[in-house]
Formats: structure tokens, sequence, C-alpha cells
């Protein structure tokens, strides 16, 4: 509910009370007009005195009984203290002496949404709205939108929004709360045609700038966007969230540079951010400037110190450059605080099978079969690990599994193929490779990865051969 707009001072507060207690009292002389009264029961509801606060204005009701104003303090309280259909009542004896009074409105609207009745709710602010016109109506069609918003009627707060700016194309929180809705009710046309229409009558409204490019952006026109974005910034070189969006629509058309240059922009200008070093570590990391990439992510996890996924993004950088030590470092780091994500099993797996610690990588491979039985890239390094690391019998068991588990995907039969070759059991590998090359003969190619001295099998190749006839017919 609004409050008083001419707060006393404590001198005259300490006066007004004085006056109160005699009056209390029963003291001759003793007098408070309205306002006076409306100030004391202020100070004990903003001082969290609600009994005093209770008290002062079912005196002050006594004295002025036909008081609108002194009424919505009472109804007020009651709401404060939980009692929401005594509320209700004393505003429909208050609307009686004067219904031109918004707090009305506003407080039977707690009320009801207090009592699960967001149908009254909407109701009675909706022939509120009939009544009422310049910053009034806007209030109330804020209230209005709140009360979708309980209701999860996102389309109606949209609208409601829309209409506060067709009324006030200036009004700042509307504008930064129709930048939400848009995005999340994917009214984004509807956003744009809003925002050209302000920009027309006030090209130096920077929210509506940003607001038209974070429409255009939902619609992924990000080349728009940004120079939406870059008109907002002009207006208001501080809009660090007009670089953040900026940024994130440079990244979509790969102009990591550019990205970089507005995400140091937001740096400049708000607090560090784990996020943004992130992103700055991620434009780096496309660029293929590895230490600049890690000097991001690293800063980033100084802020962010339990998030994993920096430790694995530091990692890559080093499997990008073959440090498969400095690699498995961080990968540790990340693995102590997500044991069981299975990127970072699959990952320093990986690194391990690089190095030679063909068990311990067999071990990390097992982890991701096991979070993630039925994909593919699990089975696929455990059973490469397995072979080239000299373990046949197990490889064969695993590539075996690993087609009973996957829907027997022709890769695994592909990789029995050649496990069975390198055990010597040429009639079986040969069976195998006729499943494979009737199944899936695109994946040949990963057989010749895993063994190419398979091709030297004459056997071997005859049967490729008629297969590939039979695709030529």
């Amino acid at each position: 509910m609004k409050k008083s707009p001419l707060q006393p001072d404590n001198e005259e507060i300490k006066g007004l009370l004085n006056q109160y207690r005699n009056l209390q009292n029963g003291r001759s002389n003793s007098f408070l007009n309205e306002d006076s009264f409306e100030k004391i029961i202020d100070y004990f509801d903003e001082t969290e005195n609600l009994p005093s606060a209770i008290e002062a204005v079912e005196l002050g009701i006594e004295q002025y009984p036909f008081s609108s104003a002194l009424l919505v303090k009472k109804a007020d309280l009651m709401i404060a203290t939980r009692r929401y259909d005594k509320a209700l009542e004393i505003l429909e004896k208050a609307e009686l002496f004067d219904g031109r009074d918004i707090n009305i409105y506003i407080l039977k609207t707690d009320a009801y949404l207090a009592l699960d009745q967001q149908e009254k709710a909407v109701l009675l602010l909706e022939n509120a709205l009939k009544q009422f016109e310049g910053s009034e109506r806007i209030e109330l069609l804020f209230e209005l939108a709140d009360v979708y918003d309980d209701y999860e009627e996102f389309d109606k707060i949209f609208d409601c929004l829309k209409l506060i700016l067709e009324q006030e194309p200036n009004n700042d929180e509307a504008l930064y709360k129709i930048c939400f809705w848009t995005d999340f009710t994917g009214r984004n046309e509807e956003s744009i045609r809003i925002h050209q229409k302000i920009i027309d009558d006030f090209p130096y409204n920077e929210l509506a700038w940003f607001n038209l490019a974070a429409a255009l952006q939902g619609l992924k026109l990000y080349e728009k966007a940004i120079d939406a974005y870059k008109y907002a910034v002009v207006i208001d070189e501080k809009l660090d969230y007009a670089y953040r969006n900026m940024a994130d629509a440079y990244i979509r058309l790969r102009k990591f540079r550019d990205a970089i240059e507005s995400l140091e922009k937001v740096i400049e200008l708000s607090r560090p951010e784990d996020v943004i070093y992130e992103a700055i570590g991620h434009c780096y990391d496309k660029l293929r400037n590895y230490a600049q990439a890690r000097f991001y992510y690293r800063k980033a996890s100084h802020l962010n110190a339990d998030d994993s996924k920096l430790y694995y993004k530091i990692a890559c950088t080093y499997l990008n450059e073959t440090q498969w030590e400095n690699a498995i470092r961080q990968l540790e780091n990340a693995l102590r605080i997500s044991p069981k994500q299975p990127e970072y099993n699959l990952a320093i797996g990986e690194c391990k099978m690089q190095i030679g610690n063909f068990k311990e990588a067999v071990q990390y491979f097992t982890n991701v079969v096991r979070v993630r039985p039925k994909n593919v890239s699990g089975w696929d390094a455990l059973i490469r690990c397995l072979y080239v690391g000299g373990f046949y019998e197990e490889a064969l068991e695993q590539a075996y599994a690993a087609i009973r588990v996957t829907g027997g995907r022709g890769i695994f039969i592909f990789y029995s193929c050649a496990i069975c070759f390198a055990l010597g059991k040429t009639k079986e590998g040969l069976l195998q490779l006729e499943k494979a090359m009737s199944k899936s003969p695109k994946q040949l190619k990963k057989l010749i990865e895993l063994n190419p001295v398979i091709l030297q099998y004459q056997s071997v190749v005859d049967i490729i051969a008629r297969y590939k006839r039979r695709k030529s017919f």
C-alpha cells in the first residue's frame, strides 16, 4: 500500500506521540487530526509494532468514523496480521466513503491472493481499470500483471506491460519487465513492433533499443541485434547488459574477437563474474589460443572453485596441446567435485591411455560405461583401450557386451572382427566382418583405424570388395 508522501521528522513524531498518549489517557484538550493519526499509525507500522498500530487505528476510527483513509490503514494492518476476511469487510466499508482510493483495490487484491482467490483479484482489477487514468491506472496494470504472474497467465502479463508502455513509453519498470516476458513468452515479433514505435517517438531511450535488440536476438537475427545494442550503448555507455548480450550474439556468429572485446567491456563496467571470464576463455578456446583460454578459465575457477566444469575446460586446452600430464591434474580436480561425470572419466581415460597407463584408463572408461550403458563413446573408448593395451580376450568380451547393450551397433561388430584377428580367430573374424559390412559398411574405416594390418588378409579384402560391388549395383 502507498505510504504518506510526507514522512514526519523525528521532532514532529515525538510531538504527535505525546499528544497521542495524552489522548489515550483521557487528558483534556488533547486532539489529533486525521493526518496525525495516519502518521502515528505509519510510525508504529514501520517500527514493526503492529499491536500499537492497530490500537492507534482503532482510536483514530473512533474519532473519525467516516474516514476512508483510516479504514484503509486498518485493512492494511489486518492483512499484515493475516486476517484477510476482516480486511475485505473493512475495505467494502471504505469503498462506500471513497471509491476513488486506489489503495482499496490494491489491498483487496492482496487479500484475495492470500485467500487463493485469483479470479476475484483479476475481476476486481479489470473493473477498477475502467475507473482510473494516468499514474493510478498504470499502478493497477502493474498490480494486475503481478496477479497474472501468480496465476501463471504469462501472456497476459505481457499484455499488461504493453498497455503500460502505450500510455507511458518511457516507463523504466515496464521496459525492464517486458524484456524478460518477451523472452519467456516468445513474443519477439510483437516486442519488435512495440519498441520500434517507442524509438520512433523517443530515439534516445536506451532501454527501448536494448529490448529491440533482445527481441531480434530472440529471432536469431544476430547482426541486426548487434546494431541495436550498439545504439543502446552509444546512449548509455555503462549499459553492461547490452555488452553481455552483444557478446553472445558475436559468439553465435563465431566472431570471437569481437565477443572478447564486448566481454572485456563488461568486466570494465561491473564486478568480476566467473561466467564472464569463462565466456572469454571459451572465445580464446575457439580461436585456438589455448594459453589465453586457460588464463581466463583459471580466473573463473578462482571465483567459483566448486565448478568442476571449469577444471574440465582447462584440461581440454591441455588435451588439444597433447599435454597429457597437465590435463590429468586438472581432470583429477574436476573428478574430486563430480566423480561420476562421464565426460571427465572419458577424458582422463584418454590421457591415461596416451601415456601408456592402460589399466587405469580401463577403470575410467568402465566408469563411463556404468553411468551411460547405452552410450557408444564409452564402449568405444573402453574396447579401443583394451585392444591397444593388448588385453584381447577382455576386449572381445566387452565388444560382444557392447553389441548386446547398444542394439547391435555396427562399430562394435567391426571391433570384434579386429580383435578376433588379433587373437588368431580368423574364421570368427571373417564372420564378424560379414555381419558388420551388411549392417553398417560406412563404419569400415573404424576397423581400419583400429587394425590397419587387417587389409593384408586377402579374405578380408575380398569381403570388402564384394560389398562394394553390391553397393555399386
